[in-house]
């Protein structure tokens, strides 16, 4: 049992360490692009509303409610290649249900969560729900670095049993998805096209489920 508790902890230690290593990271990339701002925390008393300009949703519980500046906006349309050199748009998903999930090959957090996220893809596929995968990594234009960093990611995608498209070039369309200021960041939209959730940072499986149901109730079939 003592054994058993010390393998627990360990573990424990050890994803805090991957989630603040892939925090720090982020954010030492983000300085060095220029970067300065970041989102903002709305604390929401129990029973009352956020200001309408506040960009947030309340927390039934009172604890600080996440920015959701995208949510009930289109998302924005864009094209970009996946692993395999396909060219992938947004556009050819139109009518379904899409997960568009902005991740990084050194975000530990990131890597927590997508085997939840190819389960749930494979469980609600048929209903008409997919997942893009968004690398979100700057890289050098030069061919050979843009090839080390392809195989990096394919390298990542693999070891992780992803089966979605995983695009490259994330970066390049993070400004009109508000900047990215934090990873995992996770995008739901519904048959129409509208975001009905935002999540930046780890969710848990059951956060990540509810957001399923709610892209493919919206818009109607």
């Amino acid at each position: 049992m003592a054994r058993k508790a010390i393998v627990a902890l360990i573990l424990v230690a050890a994803l805090g360490l991957m989630a603040f290593s892939g925090f720090k990271e982020y954010q030492r990339r983000k300085m060095q692009a220029g970067a300065q701002h970041a989102p903002e925390m709305v604390l929401v008393p129990d029973g009352q509303s956020p200001p309408a300009n506040a960009g947030s949703e309340a927390a039934n519980d009172g604890q600080i409610a996440q920015p959701q500046p995208m949510k009930g906006k289109p998302a924005p349309g864009f094209t970009l290649q996946d692993i395999n050199g396909k060219k992938v748009s947004l556009a050819d998903y139109k009518g379904k249900a899409v997960l568009l999930n902005f991740w990084a090959t050194w975000c530990g957090p990131c890597k927590l969560e997508m085997p939840w996220i190819v389960k749930l893809r494979d469980q609600y596929k048929a209903q008409g729900f997919e997942v893009l995968g968004i690398e979100s990594d700057n890289y050098d234009d030069d061919p050979k670095a843009f090839a080390s960093y392809k195989e990096g990611v394919v390298k990542s995608a693999t070891a992780l049993g992803v089966d979605y498209p995983v695009l490259l070039g994330g970066d390049s369309i993070s400004k009109p998805y508000g900047g990215l200021d934090g990873l995992p960041n996770s995008f739901y939209v519904d048959r129409n096209g509208v975001v009905t959730a935002q999540i930046i940072g780890l969710a848990d499986r059951d956060e990540i489920e509810a957001n399923i149901k709610k892209a493919l109730a919206g818009g109607g079939q």
